[in-house]
């Protein structure tokens, strides 16, 4: 399959050129050509289908023309080692806790499928070095850096904004060594967002080493994210409950919510989205106007969606034909403030025992406001509250135990390297390697 721009002024690529490039060399996001259909045999079946199962069958209309069978079922399994629990939070309501996997954030099965994707196209022509830039603002950073740890033949570089991830985060990125190096950027995500997209732009360092990018701008990343959507649902199926169901989803660069939307136009039976924001409020506002008015992103406790520019907002306006109205006939949304989300993960803590991390929250505040009588509402939990333990402890005046899987990245020593936000610095440095 080929894959075109956003921008639509760029050749075409393939999924090997698409993964490996990252970005478009007209700066846009790389888009797949068609969109496949799923046969409704397998959404009868689906409920009984297990979690690699379902993946698969996803992977394969995909990216099944451009890797074997026999390797896109290994990557899959690979990356799909885990469970993704739907939980029973109250009423109609539901949690997917998207955060069973290494770093115990959503962000694992994109990123573990992208590291093994880029290391079969990699092994397959005995390419050199790949290096992978990805900017951070939370788990995106500790999900890829985890799931690049020791691959042969890749480089990974991850820019983070200076005080402004959770410590547990940064340890998740900060104390591995090997092929990962932290970059500690005197700025915020959007500083970091912006010296990745300069780097793929820049013809020294394109020709100095070979970059790719693994944040949500990635295809190789964003796409598989389809993959617990589809689970989702196949359980909500298995419970009887298949008919008008709600997804919403904290978002912040908007891919996580974006695989979802393509999962829809492939046949997913659910009946709206919801994309769930804290203070930055720049999508919600569009919904409100028809105006993108991208500005700086302001710090909240839910730190991982502190994105005042959302990347893949380009591809929401691609795949609706940049029609306001389609947009918001699927995808309504709300925002929050800090205290609002507090207020939500302390009430439902007390109420039903369910603790959210603060992006949870959010998703689950917009299903109790929003969800209608008749609809069954699944929010996305994209994060273990221990990540967050300090911000959760203080407002549920309760210990927060911290899983065996994190207190391993504290035990380490932080490695990184720290950086003003300007470019050319950035690049200098990048020259050096």
């Amino acid at each position: 399959m080929k894959y075109y721009s956003t921008n639509g002024k760029a050749d075409k690529a393939t999924l090997q050129e698409a993964v490996v490039k990252g970005l478009a060399s007209d700066k846009g996001l790389f888009m797949p050509e068609v969109i496949k259909q799923l046969p409704s045999s397998f959404f009868e079946k689906m409920k009984d289908m297990s979690f690699q199962e379902i993946a698969y069958t996803v992977a394969d209309a995909f990216f099944g023309e451009d890797v074997d069978a026999e390797s896109l079922k290994k990557i899959v399994y690979d990356t799909l080692n885990f469970d993704v629990p739907l939980v029973h939070v109250n009423d109609n309501i539901y949690s997917l806790e998207l955060y069973h996997g290494p770093t115990l954030a959503f962000k694992d099965v994109g990123a573990r499928f992208m590291s093994r994707l880029l290391g079969y196209f990699i092994a397959k022509e005995g390419k050199e070095e790949v290096n992978v830039l990805v900017a951070t603002s939370g788990d995106t950073g500790s999900a890829v850096a985890n799931g690049f740890l020791g691959v042969k033949g890749i480089r990974v570089f991850v820019l983070y904004p200076k005080g402004k991830v959770s410590p547990i985060q940064e340890c998740q990125f900060t104390t591995l060594g090997q092929n990962i190096t932290a970059l500690e950027i005197d700025g915020v995500f959007d500083d970091c967002q912006a010296l990745v997209k300069s780097a793929f732009m820049d013809a020294d360092l394109n020709k100095h080493m070979k970059l790719t990018s693994a944040n949500s701008i990635n295809v190789a990343r964003f796409l598989p994210q389809a993959f617990y959507y589809f689970y989702a649902v196949a359980q909500l199926h298995k419970m009887g409950k298949k008919d008008n169901i709600v997804i919403c989803v904290p978002s912040g660069n908007f891919g996580n919510i974006t695989a979802g939307l393509f999962g829809k136009r492939m046949g997913m039976p659910v009946s709206r989205f919801i994309a769930a924001n804290n203070k930055n409020d720049i999508f919600f506002n569009y919904l409100q106007t028809g105006v993108y008015s991208p500005k700086p992103s302001v710090q909240t406790i839910a730190n991982a969606m502190d994105v005042g520019d959302p990347s893949n907002f380009a591809r929401i306006l691609d795949l609706y034909g940049k029609s306001h109205k389609e947009i918001s006939s699927e995808i309504s949304g709300c925002t929050y403030t800090d205290e609002q989300i507090k207020e939500t993960l302390n009430d439902c803590y007390k109420k039903h025992k369910y603790l959210l991390d603060p992006h949870g929250a959010v998703g689950y505040r917009a299903l109790c406001e929003q969800l209608k009588e008749n609809e069954v509402g699944v929010f996305l939990e994209t994060a273990h509250p221990a990540k967050f333990k300090d911000t959760v402890e203080g407002i549920i005046n309760e210990p927060v135990s911290i899983p065996q899987k994190l207190q391993e990245f504290m035990k380490g020593e932080k490695q990184s390297i720290e950086l003003p936000k300007d470019f050319e610095t950035f690049k200098a440095y990048l020259l050096t390697k």
